[in-house]
């Protein structure tokens, strides 16, 4: 017998890790459906892919049921939070409910790239890795490819600025072991007057327990610019959440302001490319109530 254990549990430590996937959605029944099918899609199928409702009052529902009627081998879970409105109580939810070693976390206008749980197993394989996040491509935008190289730059300089202190989690493209979530769910932030980055506030907590995030290029997602139909009000108020996000965990890095500057540089121009691209779109993306980082619009 090995000094480390039997030859079973060697065999069972060299096995791939199992992934969920965890699926907020309020009012997202324009985008649920091709969600899923891209989560169903995959090179190596997620152990799991589970959809929080959080009293829906559109087709949200009716359509993850026809998915799982569709799609019966590709264990889409249903379950639903109506206890409280809110994107953090239902994420929250998810996560806890999710068996997977390694749990993802996209939002409904996601969608994966057909390798992403094994580009998401591949990121895991170094036991040190506790969570980890990639790029995204806008699937509803021109130049997307020029777009992701583009936001794949900007996150590599985030790296740069922070000086690899701190590494920040994208919530449309992001994945954590489940012993890291374990670690610090009763920690995270609940942000009741919804000011912050709930995915920031993720990425902070981790780094308090000196829990290790990992930038994976390669795990990338789709996902939409619909942001840009906001108003020039409120996109900044979205914006600024950054700030506020920072300023509750009393990080003070004048570089880590960066990601706002990028973001109102590119509002007005990106918002005309987009209403020219959604003109001449066949089937564009319409805007459901999905989630603007804690609360339903």
């Amino acid at each position: 017998m090995s000094p480390h254990g039997s030859p079973q549990e060697a065999l069972l430590s060299a096995l791939p890790p199992a992934v969920s996937i965890v699926v907020p959605a309020y009012n997202e029944e324009s985008v649920i459906r091709q969600c899923l099918i891209a989560a169903v899609y995959q090179s190596v199928p997620a152990d799991e892919i589970i959809v929080v409702d959080n009293m829906s009052t559109d087709r949200t529902v009716e359509i993850v049921r026809q998915m799982q009627q569709e799609y019966p081998e590709s264990r889409i879970i249903l379950l639903s939070q109506d206890l409280v409105q809110g994107l953090i109580p239902t994420r929250n939810f998810g996560l806890d409910s999710a068996t997977g070693d390694i749990i993802g976390r996209i939002d409904a206008d996601s969608v994966l790239e057909p390798d992403w749980v094994e580009q998401v197993q591949n990121a895991f394989v170094d036991q040190s890795i506790h969570a980890a996040t990639g790029p995204v491509v806008y699937y509803d935008m021109p130049m997307r490819r020029f777009g992701l190289k583009a936001d794949d730059r900007m996150r590599q300089l985030m790296l740069k600025l922070a000086k690899h202190q701190y590494h920040f989690l994208f919530g449309s493209n992001m994945a954590l072991r489940r012993s890291a979530w374990e670690t610090i769910r009763a920690e995270t932030c609940r942000d009741e007057r919804d000011e912050m980055h709930e995915d920031i506030d993720l990425s902070l907590h981790l780094a308090d327990h000196d829990l290790r995030i990992q930038y994976w290029p390669q795990m990338i997602s789709g996902m939409s610019a619909r942001r840009l139909e906001d108003s020039p009000r409120d996109y900044r108020y979205y914006v600024t959440r950054f700030d506020r996000t920072y300023k509750a965990h009393n990080v003070k890095k004048i570089a880590l302001k960066a990601p706002m500057v990028v973001f109102f540089s590119v509002y007005f121009p990106a918002k005309l490319l987009r209403a020219i691209h959604t003109v001449n779109a066949p089937q564009p993306v319409r805007r459901g109530g999905q989630y603007a980082a804690g609360k339903p619009t």
